[in-house]
């Protein structure tokens, strides 16, 4: 299966793309993974995107869509992937219609998770860093033992910018903006599938699985 999972900041699309991945067989792609080996490895297009990272530029579609075509292109893919982080806008979506088209194959279903707004916030805001070690723990969900304390090295906790209140709602606006168009432009190939992201994530995970047992046994 060829599949792409979207959903807004927060909703949880790293873990469930790891159960997704793990439960079909298939490649897990990530934006992040493509950047970060190709600028690793020095490759052209990756010496292309750290210039415009070191200068705080966004990464051109061109160039994003260049490292995606390469490894769609490698023979681990053959079997089936699942994109995580890419498409971002309608126009790169086109684009991997256009690429999947020179490989002669296509998109087999697109995973929308579906979270509201004020549970992004919360799950973002609520996570705390280790300034030591790096670990992430959050108020609610996973609190150390000690408020401001990591049990692990007992390192300071810190809230990073990224999940500052104000920070999350701007993420936000840019995900209704760019990304969320996406969802009405796979629904009409009906090839949208949508899974309530709210609760627990063994729960989600279950919907994810069961929403998949429909979807390919229609």
């Amino acid at each position: 299966m060829r599949l792409v999972l979207v959903g807004p900041p927060g909703a949880g699309k790293g873990t469930q793309a790891q159960f997704v991945a793990s439960h079909l067989a298939v490649v897990q792609i990530s934006t992040g993974d493509i950047f970060r080996a190709n600028v690793s490895q020095g490759t052209p297009l990756g010496k292309q995107a750290k210039e415009y990272m070191d200068a705080g530029d966004l990464v051109p579609d061109e160039v994003t869509v260049a490292m995606v075509k390469d490894r769609l292109g490698e023979p681990d893919v053959k079997t089936g992937f699942l994109l995580d982080g890419f498409p971002r806008t309608v126009p790169q979506a086109g684009q991997l219609d256009d690429i999947l088209s020179e490989f002669g194959t296509k998109l087999d279903v697109v995973m929308e998770l579906v979270v509201d707004d004020s549970e992004v916030i919360r799950r973002l805001s609520g996570r705390r860093t280790c300034r030591s070690c790096g670990h992430i723990w959050h108020v609610d969900f996973d609190p150390p033992t000690k408020e401001g304390v990591c049990d692990n090295c007992a390192g300071e906790l810190f809230q990073r910018d990224d999940d500052q209140p104000a920070t999350i709602q701007h993420r936000l606006e840019v995900y209704y903006e760019q990304t969320a168009p996406l969802v009405g432009y796979y629904a009409e190939r009906g090839i949208l599938v949508g899974i309530d992201a709210m609760g627990p994530v063994d729960d989600v995970t279950e919907r994810a699985s069961a929403a998949l047992r429909r979807f390919t046994h229609s």
